[in-house]
């Protein structure tokens, strides 16, 4: 007979367990439902899902909510049902906000007042809005107030998530996520972080995102874990809100750990419950940061979002690489389809071969990707030679530690080197003036590309090249030759750089920027007017003093 724990579970059959206990659950701002009251509330929205979708119809719904408890009743609901939550960036717009709706087929589309002028005036045939701060949507609920989770009819492949991901380099895609990957994924981290059932998991990343859903609400249900919820991400709110609901475990994404760690600090910062933080793209310099002003871990994952590879951190991962290789995992030059050689590092642990050791991560093993919505050319681009190739650069150390390098369209190719934007950005957050960082490439006017950085805090021409001259790690291609200067990054709706923006500026920008002459000697920044800008394919002349 097989062992509980090696029958695939699905989300219904963790959602229905939570019925009759009565332990808090949620909590949100002021309000607080046990765990039996989230079970009894999926229930009812199941139920009434049931008897709103049209005969033959997919069973999409579509969520623009923030992060209310609606959303974890929808995710409940829809896996009880048997439907699929489509999850909707309210940061797209016209067109290409209901480009997403129609796409993933969605006939219903829950929001909330807050959200609706961005659904005014979009052609949405056959898709009915429901208000979730509404009377009609309270109305439709109190007929529904009875019911019973009920699991029996849930199967693990059973379609349950249709999340976004990047659309940097095109419409964005909708990957699918089944309730048996979403189960396993929250069991898996319940295991690698000892999740508790007294645990609270707060959630302040947007739920449309996988992030929030899968690595943080997640592994709460597979534990019997309680979540707490911030409507949004609030630096200046996050430590209060620990506090307030006792979280003892957070994700984040992007630049969010850089954004609390650029608040007033307090000699009681390390007075909170906090035992784990879990995410990607802090970086070591602000994750020392973290630890050292909150007494607090962050450990950085690496997962495709499509769940095609992950890499998980263990005891003994060397500082800067994400962990060891799993059975499969191989990094390969994507030309020759050849794998890679380890990495070398001289004493000060400077990378000395990233033309080969730097190469595409690809999972040649069993994987969980289970491909994107009515998208075949997307899932081809990852699914090729019987592989699945992640679009993320790694390299790897004699041992078999991977290191992550940056996406694919991250790396440059600086007088005939390739170099990495991640390995750079790491080296340049060391500068005391920055405090975010954001390394891209912008065309030489010869051939390859110069490195160009985008700092956001503040700037010492003079300082910066002192600092870069005292890098041990820092290799001879690697010096920015622009240098722009920002108040706040661009990022995304998910905190994370928005180095799509920043590549298709490039020079074009009012911001402050410095350029550094290839012909000096000893590398200065000088500044670089507004009505000597060009177009990145041709920068200004060298040896010309714009000072």
């Amino acid at each position: 007979m097989e062992s509980r724990e090696s029958i695939r579970r699905t989300v219904a059959e963790l959602v229905a367990e939570r019925w009759g206990d009565h332990r808090p659950g949620l909590w949100y701002e002021d309000l607080v439902l046990t765990h039996h009251e989230v079970a009894a509330g999926a229930a009812a929205r199941a139920a009434l899902l049931a008897d709103l979708l049209p005969p033959g119809a997919e069973p999409h719904v579509g969520v623009l909510l923030d992060n209310t408890p609606e959303y974890p009743l929808w995710l409940g609901a829809a896996s009880l049902a048997g439907a699929a939550v489509a999850g909707i960036n309210p940061t797209r717009r016209g067109p290409e906000l209901a480009r997403d709706i129609l796409h993933t087929e969605c006939r219903i589309v829950l929001t909330e007042r807050t959200h609706l002028p961005l659904l005014r005036g979009l052609d949405l045939p056959g898709v009915r809005l429901l208000l979730t701060d509404g009377e009609e949507y309270d109305n439709l609920l109190a007929s529904y107030t009875d019911a019973a989770p009920d699991a029996s009819r849930a199967t693990p492949d059973d379609r349950l998530l249709l999340y976004f991901t990047s659309g940097s380099t095109g419409a964005p895609k909708a990957a699918i996520c089944s309730q048996g990957r979403l189960a396993a994924a929250g069991a898996s981290l319940v295991g690698q972080f000892g999740v508790r059932p007294d645990d609270v998991h707060y959630i302040c990343m947007p739920m449309f995102h996988g992030n929030a859903v899968i690595a943080d609400w997640a592994p709460a249900l597979a534990a019997g874990a309680g979540v707490a919820l911030r409507r949004r991400f609030s630096a200046s709110g996050f430590l209060t809100d620990v506090r307030k609901y006792g979280a003892t475990y957070f994700t984040y994404v992007g630049r969010a750990v850089q954004y609390i760690l650029a608040t007033v600090e307090r000699e009681d910062d390390r007075d909170n419950p906090l035992r784990l933080g879990f995410g990607t793209e802090a970086g070591a310099v602000d994750a020392a940061a973290f630890e050292r002003r909150f007494g607090v871990r962050l450990v950085e994952g690496y997962g495709s979002s499509e769940g095609g590879a992950a890499v998980q951190w263990s005891p003994g991962t060397p500082a800067g690489a994400v962990g060891k290789a799993a059975p499969g995992l191989v990094v390969l030059d994507p030309r020759t389809r050849a794998e890679c050689p380890p990495a070398v590092f001289d004493a000060a642990g400077r990378l000395l071969n990233g033309d080969e050791a730097i190469g595409e991560l690809v999972n040649q093993g069993p994987n969980p990707f289970e491909g994107y919505w009515r998208n075949p050319a997307a899932e081809a681009e990852r699914l090729h030679d019987g592989w699945y190739w992640t679009g993320d650069l790694f390299y790897r150390d004699a041992a078999g530690y991977l290191y992550f390098a940056g996406r694919t369209d991250d790396r440059l190719r600086v007088d005939s080197e390739n170099l990495a934007a991640a390995m750079i950005e790491n080296i340049l957050a060391r500068y005391e003036g920055a405090d975010a960082v954001a390394v891209y490439a912008v065309p030489d006017p010869v051939t390859g590309d110069q490195v160009m950085a985008t700092i956001a805090g503040s700037f010492d021409p003079a300082g910066f090249a002192d600092f870069l001259a005292a890098q041990p790690d820092l290799g001879t291609k690697m010096a920015p030759r622009f240098v722009r200067v920002v108040d706040r990054m661009p990022v995304t709706a998910t905190n994370k750089i928005h180095r799509a923006q920043l590549r298709r500026e490039g020079l074009r920008c009012t911001d402050p920027l410095w350029w550094r002459p290839p012909t000096d000697q000893t590398p200065t920044y000088r500044r670089l007017p507004i009505n000597d800008r060009k177009a990145a394919d041709t920068p200004p002349t060298p040896g010309r003093d714009l000072a």
